[in-house]
């Protein structure tokens, strides 16, 4: 019975790696194609930029965000645990300001104000 409970437990640990390096890698593949994009913006002087650019920042801030998280599942120690917290408390603010950015350059673009 044990060695079932171990299995299980290490299939887990596999699984909960891989869907964290899956997360990460779909955040940072967003974020590349989110500053090709703003760059090819800029060079046609579009006003959208900085809008365009929060917007990918932010959806790759939610994936990385998110492979944090799943991460906690696997922790052993409190102090991987509370740097983890660290972590997913740092990239929930950023993701709150820049959602908060987006919103007052959605405001900044719309003609009818």
């Amino acid at each position: 019975m044990e060695e079932l409970y171990l299995s299980a437990e290490n299939l887990l640990r596999y699984i909960v790696e891989f869907s964290t390096i899956l997360l990460e890698f779909f955040g940072i593949c967003i974020l590349v194609y989110t500053a090709i994009k703003s760059f090819i913006f800029w060079i046609k002087k579009n006003d959208a930029i900085r809008l365009e650019l929060a917007q990918g920042i932010a959806l790759a801030l939610e994936f990385k965000l998110g492979g944090e998280v799943l991460r906690t599942v696997v922790v052993r120690e409190w102090a991987e645990l509370g740097i983890l917290g660290a972590i997913i408390t740092l990239r929930a603010v950023l993701t709150f300001l820049i959602h908060w950015e987006i919103k007052n350059e959605e405001k900044a673009l719309d003609p009818k104000e």
